[in-house]
């Protein structure tokens, strides 16, 4: 190595980077390698959009099947669910030149917190051979307020394809918390709604269909920037919300609180423990949707109350399930995880009096855990069974009233 070796790229000295690689003939210092490495990796992508075809698209039974290893329960809401997403794949098939030009099935999906609405997106993305994300309406904004511009939520998308706008345009978004943008108050005109109707409003050219102009970095967009041109005919949108407290607007309009002798007689059909399953578009409109997005959103489906059994189940039979996630923890330290049956019963019981749903069974298993968790890797104890009253003394020498909803 001479002290006078200069890169061959950019000319600078070798006191003048960090780094100078030298060769046969010549250097590259590190900035330039790094340069060209980034110039070699975007030219080597390869650009090829995802071409459904009658031999590679999964069929409605098979895309429920495969969420059934996943998700304990919910059968209304996963055959609505593979309904839409194989009805999307064959919207991509058809012919441009078809006279019937089959539209799009956004679907909108209605059930508590913890009943699996995000579950079943996050499954049904390990299916699906299109770029699918997950985005929260929470952050979303009209424009010119603080949070992010709804053309955002197709950032995420384009990230997730590679930014290969041909493949995005082809997508599934899963918008979550869509209730959470449902309008504040019955008159709009009082004060400016930036997070309710304002989003709303602005959702409707991405859920019809438009071309939009989306930052690629996400956030706010400013004129000096760059925009990416993206068409949202061909991406199907799924939302989900919890709309707590739609249960009271279902029950007015099915009169379940009439009085006098007719009330018995009228409301006897009626489930009272899942008003969700008689739930209409116009609830979703009393709740604070605006016409305009319902419209655009044809399928409505819910999702079923969690009862004690589906918990159980919910806690062993997945092949993700929570306790087969802590005995692979565990063994990854090669350390043997047992539970008792009767730790199972007493993990739900806590989970249905905390009004948690299924997120609720993690937290207490975290609980019961944590001090093994923080111990035994470090030990040389190598088993560890966990009885009801070892989870009992755990949970209850814990701060269990965090986890709980008042």
């Amino acid at each position: 190595m001479k002290k006078d070796d200069k890169c061959a790229f950019c000319g600078r000295g070798r006191d003048e980077v960090i780094m100078l690689i030298t060769g046969i003939s010549g250097a590259i210092c590190d900035a330039c390698a790094e340069q060209a490495y980034g110039i070699v990796k975007e030219n080597s992508k390869k650009m090829k959009s995802f071409k459904p075809s009658s031999t590679n698209v999964p069929k409605p039974q098979e895309i429920k099947t495969f969420l059934d290893d996943y998700v304990i329960g919910q059968d209304e809401a996963k055959r609505y669910l593979s309904v839409a997403v194989y009805n999307h794949y064959k919207r991509l098939m058809q012919k441009t030149s078809d006279d019937v030009e089959i539209e799009k099935s956004n679907i909108v999906m209605v059930g508590s917190t913890g009943t699996g609405k995000t579950m079943l997106a996050r499954t049904i993305a390990k299916k699906l051979n299109v770029p699918f994300c997950i985005v929260d309406a929470t952050v979303l904004t009209e424009a010119g307020y603080v949070g992010e511009d709804i053309e955002s939520i197709l950032t995420r998308l384009l990230q997730v394809a590679d930014y290969d706008v041909n493949s995005a345009q082809q997508g599934i978004v899963f918008i979550d918390e869509i209730d959470k943008i449902a309008r504040k108050g019955d008159n709009p005109s009082i004060t400016r709604d930036v997070s309710g109707e304002g989003v709303q409003q602005g959702l409707l050219k991405l859920l019809e269909g438009a071309i939009v102009n989306v930052p690629p970095q996400g956030g706010r967009k400013h004129p000096e920037q760059r925009m990416i041109a993206v068409d949202t005919r061909n991406i199907l949108f799924i939302c989900g919300g919890a709309f707590d407290g739609i249960e009271k607007k279902i029950a007015q309009r099915l009169n379940t609180h009439v009085v006098g002798f007719g009330a018995s007689r009228n409301t006897a059909i009626v489930d009272r423990n899942n008003f969700l399953k008689y739930i209409t578009p116009a609830d979703l409109k009393s709740y604070g949707l605006i016409p305009e997005i319902i419209g655009r959103l044809p399928i409505l489906t819910y999702l079923e109350p969690l009862d004690r059994a589906t918990l159980r189940r919910i806690l062993t039979e997945p092949k993700n399930s929570i306790i087969k996630q802590y005995i692979k923890l565990f063994e990854m330290d090669t350390i043997t995880l047992t539970f008792d049956e009767e730790v199972y019963d007493y993990v739900v019981d806590k989970a249905i009096e905390f009004k948690l749903g299924a997120r609720g069974l993690r937290s207490i298993v975290e609980t019961i855990m944590m001090d093994d968790m923080f111990i035994m890797p470090s030990g040389n104890q190598r088993t560890l069974k966990v009885t009801l009253a070892y989870a009992k003394e755990k949970l209850e020498g814990s701060d269990i009233s965090r986890l709980q909803i008042a």
